[in-house]
């Protein structure tokens, strides 16, 4: 094993065998971890982002958030409800992706599917930057490397993720025990007894003494597709069904309830202790904060829980690169991506889709400089989007199968299709001029991508005949036709494996004629052949040109004049034991290859020999 290949199999783990996957697959409880981390610290922005809007009301409002949060929690039973009914109709993952692929025409698939993608790619960039933004508050001479911090977690989580969703699942599984426990008992000491309930706040209040805007409904709907920040991730456990360990079906289900059940308890805590001490949003801390810091005072158990905070919000990328791998290999399975996507690696993970996120996360964290406030009116849309129309296709498809208490489900889902379709609209309106028209371009962007790619394959299919019967195949005799530059054990072994092939081989020199030079050098060559005797004829090609593929191109020209053919080309490769030396080879084959390739009536091989004492 090479020196890279030592260091590959050090960081991303030894290749597995297909047996070996089940190791690599999740159970329910690790499930949170690897699929559920964006949708529990959610809790770290969606009960403030409807506390912020609310605010603008001056402090009468803030009751509302309590109301408000109780939607959103409804909101989420039915969500949690609809994903479940997704990943028991559709087990092969791909989430709203197979529901609109089975219930719609095509172009809807694609729209969910380009929304999930950029939903996949927001959630990493803002689950770092938000995680790095917190690092920084804490130490403030951290800010300066921002970006590098970001891009450094952003390697870190996908180097687990290459190895496997279930040592990532394993890694993350005690900070993100750690959050949900310490987050509960925060909450239920806050709800008996707070331990820091008159203690001094930080910070200034930022909600002003007056209303400057009435409490009406549109600041209701505001608040609430505000807060609805707090419900993304819930669709990815339903896209990333096929990394649970079998039963996948029974043990996905049981994940996402677990997750709703949890993040459901999460927010009403939350809202009812924000409520209760009317917690607004104030400089310099969050509404988070405020929480644990009245609940338990500003003491260890504030600060164990604002650095397991600060973690978690970091790994919560890792919630696409559960979701999104597995989305891409289901679009490249029906044409609609490059087939690389659809393939695994050694470490049996669709590695191309997990670079490819990276890739895509790491330039948009570069292009706003690791900060939050740049990405979040980029947020949600997506996943709204796919929200409205998973539940849209949950309708049709309880419509067209009428399973027992069919009309309830479909009643429940139209109202969560009409509720998530409110609240996407609010986000596309509210903040269109704040980034969010970078969505409505990139989503388009994403369905002609997807359309270009799935025609160009309907294209190929129709080329190469596919899902046709062939004539039958018509063997042709084949001539091979060898290059050669001297005498020696690598063209001995070309012009062995030619005979191979076929009786008919010749073999081929080019002899530029200028001035005469090295013109001895290839009598020499030609006194050898005959000396040699090898059973195969030597053409001297001549020419005055510099390229040396030219004349061996005219001679095939020829050959393919004189007889009809098959021409098999086998061109002789030095392989030097060590990658350095060899440049210093196989020049001929570089450009004969070249000027072959392209030729569909030429068969070009290399015959390689190792070169061991190099």
């Amino acid at each position: 094993m090479g020196a890279a290949a030592a260091v590959r199999h050090f960081l991303i783990g030894p290749p597995l065998r297909a047996r070996q996957v089940a190791k690599e697959q999740i159970t329910p409880i690790e499930g949170l971890p690897a699929l559920s981390l964006d949708a529990l610290t959610s809790v770290a922005y969606g009960p403030e982002a409807i506390i912020v809007v609310l605010a603008t009301a001056g402090l009468a409002a803030l009751h509302l958030v309590l109301p408000i949060s109780i939607a959103i929690v409804v909101l989420l039973a039915v969500l949690v409800f609809s994903y479940r009914q997704v990943i028991e109709a559709y087990p092969g993952g791909g989430g709203t992706y197979a529901v609109c692929r089975a219930n719609f025409p095509p172009g809807v698939s694609l729209l969910a599917a380009a929304a999930l993608v950029v939903d996949y790619t927001l959630t990493v960039a803002v689950s770092i930057a938000a995680g790095v933004a917190s690092l920084t508050s804490a130490f403030p001479g951290l800010s300066p490397a921002t970006v590098p911090i970001c891009l450094g977690i952003l390697a870190l989580v996908t180097g687990l993720n290459l190895r496997g969703l279930g040592d990532t699942a394993r890694a993350f599984l005690l900070p993100t025990m750690v959050f949900i426990v310490g987050l509960l008992v925060v909450i239920a000491i806050g709800l008996i007894h707070p331990l820091a309930l008159h203690a001094a706040r930080q910070g200034r209040p930022l909600v002003p003494t007056q209303g400057l805007e009435a409490v009406g409904v549109l600041l209701v709907l505001k608040a609430f597709s505000a807060g609805c920040s707090a419900l993304t991730g819930v669709e990815a456990i339903a896209n990333g069904v096929p990394l649970f360990k079998q039963p996948r079906v029974v043990r996905a289900k049981r994940t996402e309830l677990l997750l709703g059940g949890i993040l459901g308890v999460m927010l009403l805590g939350l809202a009812v202790l924000a409520n209760r001490w009317h917690i607004g949003p104030r400089s310099g801390e969050t509404v988070l904060s405020q929480v644990i810091a009245i609940a338990v005072g500003r003491d260890w158990a504030y600060y164990v829980m604002s650095l397991t905070i600060t973690v978690v919000l970091m790994l919560a990328a890792n919630t696409s690169f559960g979701g999104l791998p597995v989305l891409t290999s289901r679009l490249a399975g029906d044409n609609y991506l490059p087939h690389l996507f659809s393939l695994r690696d050694e470490r049996q993970v669709f590695a191309v889709g997990i670079w490819t996120l990276a890739g895509l996360a790491g330039v948009l964290l570069v292009a706003v400089r690791g900060q939050t406030l740049t990405l979040i009116p980029l947020y949600a849309i997506g996943v709204f989007t796919a929200f409205t129309l998973s539940q849209s296709g949950l309708v049709k498809h309880w419509w067209q199968t009428r399973p027992r208490r069919w009309q309830y489900r479909a009643v429940l889902n139209g109202a969560g299709a009409a509720t998530t379709a409110v609240a996407t609209v609010i986000f596309l309106v509210t903040k269109f001029t704040a980034g969010a028209w970078v969505v409505v371009l990139a989503v388009p962007a994403l369905i002609a991508l997807f359309a270009r790619t799935h025609a160009y394959y309907a294209r190929f299919g129709r080329a190469i005949g596919l899902d046709t019967i062939p004539a039958r195949p018509h063997a042709k005799p084949t001539m091979v036709v060898v290059p050669v530059i001297a005498v020696d054990r690598l063209t001995q072994r070309a012009v062995a494996e030619a005979l191979s092939i076929s009786p008919r081989v010749v073999a081929v020199h080019v002899v530029v004629e200028d001035t005469g030079r090295d013109a001895d050098r290839d009598r020499e060559l030609d006194r050898q052949w005959g000396r040699w005797n090898p059973g195969v004829p030597l053409k001297i090609l001549r020419t005055e040109y510099a390229s040396v593929a030219r004349p061996i191109v005219a001679f095939i020209d020829e050959l393919h004049e004189q007889h009809d053919e098959q021409i098999v080309v086998l061109i002789p490769v030095a392989l030097p034991d060590r990658l350095r030396y060899r440049f210093l080879h196989n020049h001929l084959e570089i450009a004969l290859t070249a000027a072959l390739k392209t030729r569909p009536d030429v068969v070009v091989a290399s015959v390689p020999m190792p070169l061991r004492d190099s």
